[in-house]
Order: structure tokens, then sequence, then C-alpha cells
């Protein structure tokens, strides 16, 4: 059997992936199937990280954040994550593997703290670590949290799972003549302006010389896939 492009990966999953069809809240059969296509990719030796957001449950509470000062929604919001995580990782332990939930906030009761050495040695011992709780700073989102965790951990690539199948040239859902690209340089997609990530972690990434895959969650096989170096999503690259 071939190799994979990737030994370490960090994988990127918004709160909302984790609706489904629903108005908010966790489905339980979307975490059941994200849960088996990193299980499939563990199983040929990637290491997997996964930051999560917290969009899902936050989006219930969005009335009555109106108006709220940005910080303390933020720290809502990262709480949120915490909650994601753990559900994530319990779905993983139902399935037979070993997760470990470690948040950038302290919540020692609940789960543990983010430290960097243990993360990467559950790495190495094939457990799948779940980031919660972002960067644990206000004004900073999720997506800056997967770059730079997929940094600290020595990630060999940033995986963004979305509701769509990669980068095109116009949003496809208006523009059915958009089209897709399979490779895009970090330079080519500022100048195209591209919302790839948000900016502070696209310049990150780009500064670590760190990809990013921009795939669909939805599509089966699809993260195997872009672990094995298939034409699957966007790649962005140094």
């Amino acid at each position: 059997m071939s190799q994979p492009a990737y030994k370490r990966i960090l994988l990127k999953l918004s709160g909302e992936a984790l609706m489904g069809d629903d108005a908010y809240g966790i489905n339980r059969d979307v975490v059941a199937g994200i849960v088996r296509d990193v299980i499939d990719v563990t199983q040929i030796g990637v290491e997997v990280g996964v930051v999560i957001g917290g969009g899902n449950i936050f989006r219930g509470m969005a009335g009555a954040a109106t108006g709220m000062d940005r910080a303390t929604a933020d720290y809502m919001g990262m709480l949120a994550t915490v909650m994601n995580a753990m559900a994530l990782a319990d779905a993983f332990r139902a399935a037979g593997v070993n997760a470990r939930v470690q948040s950038a906030l302290r919540i020692d009761q609940v789960v543990e703290p983010y430290i960097r050495g243990k993360a990467i040695r559950y790495l190495e011992e094939g457990r799948v670590v779940v980031f919660g709780a972002g960067t644990g700073n206000p004004f900073f989102t999720t997506d800056t949290a997967a770059a730079l965790r997929g940094a600290e951990i020595g990630a060999d690539i940033v995986l963004k799972a979305t509701k769509v199948d990669g980068i095109y040239t116009a949003d496809p859902k208006k523009d059915p003549s958009a089209t897709r690209f399979q490779r895009i340089s970090f330079d080519e997609a500022i100048a195209r302006n591209l919302a790839v990530m948000d900016a502070t972690a696209f310049a990150l990434c780009r500064d670590q010389r760190l990809p990013i895959n921009v795939f669909s969650l939805f599509k089966a096989g699809a993260l195997k896939r872009v672990v094995m170096g298939e034409d699957e999503g966007t790649l962005v690259y140094c």
C-alpha cells in the first residue's frame, strides 16, 4: 500500500460542520461520520490533531449575545469549542480510538490544559488530540488557532474541512461557471483576494511555510484522499 503524503496533520473543523441539517447543536450521525474518516487515516499511520469551532452551540445563544462586549462573547465562544471538543473526543472513545482534549483555557476538572510537549507525545503514541478554546484569547478565530497549533505541533499541513470541495474562482453556488483550483500559491491567493482563512491565520501559515488544503468534509473518503496526496480539494502551497 502506498504511503500517505503527510505524516502529521492538523484538521480544522467548524462548529457548524457538526450540525448537519440541524439549526444548531450536535448531530450524532455527522459526528460519527467525521470519526470514521479520521479513523481511516489513523489506520495508515497518520497522526491527527483537531481544532474545532463553536458556532453550532453559540448559534443557539446568538440572541442573548446581541450587544454583548466582544471579549465576553469570544470567551463564551471558546467555552462552546470545549464542549464540542469533549463531544468529539467522546465519539472517538466510543469508536475505540484513544483521544485527548487539551484546552487553551484552564478547566482542569473537565479537560487538561494545552501543553505542547504532551500534545506531541500523545500524537506520537497514536492518540487523536482535540484542541479546544481556540488560542485562549479573544479577537482571534479558530482558524488562527488551527494555524498556531499546526505550527506548534509540527504538522505537515493544515486541512480546513468545509462544505465546499475546494477554493473556486467564484462562488460556485452563484456562478455555475466557477472552476476549482487544484493548487494555488499563497501569493496568488492573496493577489486574487480569495477567502481561504482569516487574514491572521493565512499569514501565519504562509510565514511558517505550512501548506493548507481546503476540502469538503461531506465527500466520502475525501480526508483520506487528501492525506494520500490525491487531487482532492485545493492545496495552498508556499
